[in-house]
């Protein structure tokens, strides 16, 4: 800053001796002009002289002043930033003294800490120690060390979880049975006011009636030609017994025998009883009974509404129409089974075509099970399936009886809609020896599980009431119980339609085996 004030000095100094200068040759100008005008030369030369030593004069005293003040205002700028300095050093140093105050507390504090942590790890120590202590005393008093005692709480823990999900569980479950039977009924219901059936149980009839006692001499023949011809013919057996006025046909097979039974009212009627006439007979009476085979084959198809069937397959369903299952007519059967299938599905919401078709197939195996051996579930399904039957209608009949595991809705309605019509009141019938065994085997299955008083079986055996010992057998024990009971019937037993399994302690726990 200094250095500034010459130099400006020096800038006004010249611009005076610059003005001076021009002044003088303006003066130097008039003084010639002057010359010119009669004034000498040398008066105006000293005129010109004194007036530029006065300007200069001037100059400088004017320069000096401005200088001075210049100085002095850049001298008063200079204190004041040098007060601002002074107090900008005075208040750095109170924050050095603050920082520093803070930095000592910082310190003390840290020490504090330090101190503190030690003492916090030598009371850890010390309360380490003392749970060891007091671990080793209580070991001592239980006479248990720790591992086993947490296994033991552990396995208690896990035995009360286990009991409140097995209650958990159970509650779902009745929820869910409740559910499921509430909506299987109303569909049930439905579909069954829909359904209108005869309640009729039929039966293949195999005896003819004679019009007197004399006939049979006339079918047996001489030394027995006439009834061994009739017999190799038509591949029946003919009874002829002490039974006044009637011959029984036997067979295997429900159209030949009722070929057989037809040739031979035939033969009664006409009275003329000989080789010519029995292989006549038999003749016409295969061609009706093949005609009443198509005839009741495309009956079923219109009856339940399928159409574009193959024609073997209509055959082979013609043919079951001579055949009967615990007393029901199974072609019978299969045209109602259809129509419970087609309206199940319908209140499910599916499509009822395939459905109807896979129900009223469901039985065709037994049109041949007396020529193939095996399940006629898998027969038919296999016979369906040569044919070019759908996949899906294949399925519902090789799954009917669960020989096949059902993998779709379609094959859950036949077997459904298959136990509905087998099972409905009057359908079918069996023999009182055969009942009887059949309840008999399905008391012992359930007498031979550990805990078990009694069982009763109820409603024609639809029903199987467990009374077990409430000291050995608990409330939850009794569910699984009857799941295991139910279990061991399916394994063991054949039968239609379901039964029913309740386990009887202080409540009722039921399970269901299909």
């Amino acid at each position: 800053m200094m250095d500034v004030i010459p130099a400006i000095g020096l800038a006004i100094l010249g611009i005076v001796l610059g003005l001076g200068f021009g002044y003088l040759l303006a003066r130097l100008g008039m003084a010639r002009k002057r010359e010119r005008d009669g004034v000498s030369a040398e008066d105006a030369l000293t005129t010109a002289r004194l007036e530029a030593q006065r300007l200069l004069s001037k100059a400088e005293e004017e320069g000096r002043a401005k200088a001075e003040t210049y100085r002095e205002r850049e001298e008063a700028s200079l204190e004041h930033r040098r007060l601002e300095l002074s107090n900008l050093e005075t208040r750095l140093g109170q924050r050095e003294e603050t920082l520093d105050q803070r930095a000592s507390n910082l310190a003390q504090r840290e020490k504090m800490i330090i101190d503190r942590e030690e003492e916090l790890n030598t009371s850890r120590g010390d309360l380490e120690r003392l749970k060891e202590e007091a671990r080793f005393r209580l070991e001592q008093v239980a006479g248990i060390d720790v591992t086993a005692a947490k296994t033991e709480m552990l396995a208690q823990v896990e035995d009360e979880a286990r009991r409140e999900a097995m209650i958990v569980v159970r509650d779902l479950e009745i929820k869910a049975r409740e559910e499921a039977d509430r909506r299987a009924r109303r569909i049930l219901a439905t579909a069954i006011q829909r359904l209108s059936s005869e309640v009729v149980t039929e039966t293949t009839v195999s005896v003819i009636q004679l019009p007197s006692d004399d006939m049979k001499g006339r079918i047996i023949g001489r030394e027995g030609r006439n009834i061994r011809h009739l017999e190799s013919v038509t591949g029946t057996s003919l009874i002829v017994d002490d039974t006044p006025e009637a011959v029984s046909v036997s067979s295997f097979d429900p159209v030949r025998r009722e070929v057989a039974r037809i040739a031979l009212e035939k033969l009664v009627a006409d009275g003329r009883i000989h080789p010519a006439s029995i292989e006549e007979a038999y003749e016409k009476a295969r061609a009706e009974v093949e005609q009443s085979i198509r005839d009741a084959g495309e009956w079923a198809l219109v009856e339940a509404g399928v159409s574009r069937m193959h024609s073997e397959i209509v055959t082979l369903m013609g043919r079951l129409k001579y055949r009967t299952s615990y007393g029901q007519n199974v072609l019978n059967h299969l045209v109602e089974t259809a129509h419970i299938a087609s309206m199940l599905a319908s209140e499910l919401g599916i499509d009822p075509a395939p459905v109807k078709r896979a129900a009223l197939l469901h039985d065709l195996g037994k049109a041949v099970t007396h020529e193939v051996e095996g399940s006629h579930a898998l027969i038919g399904a296999e016979i369906a399936r040569r044919f070019d039957e759908d996949p899906a209608v294949v399925h519902g009949i090789e799954a009917h009886h669960n020989e096949v595991e059902p993998r779709t809705v379609l094959a859950v309605i036949v077997q459904a809609a298959d136990a509905v019509s087998a099972a409905r009141p009057g359908a079918r019938r069996e023999t009182l020896e055969g009942y009887v065994k059949r309840l008999e085997r399905l008391e012992t299955l359930a007498m031979e599980f550990p805990g078990v008083d009694h069982v009763f079986a109820l409603q024609a055996g639809r029903e199987v009431r467990v009374v077990v010992d409430p000291g050995s057998v608990s409330d939850l024990d009794a569910r699984e119980l009857s799941r295991r009971i139910a279990r061991k019937l399916e394994e063991d037993l054949q039968y239609p339609g379901q039964i029913q399994v309740t386990v009887i302690r202080e409540f009722r726990a039921t399970d269901y085996a299909r």
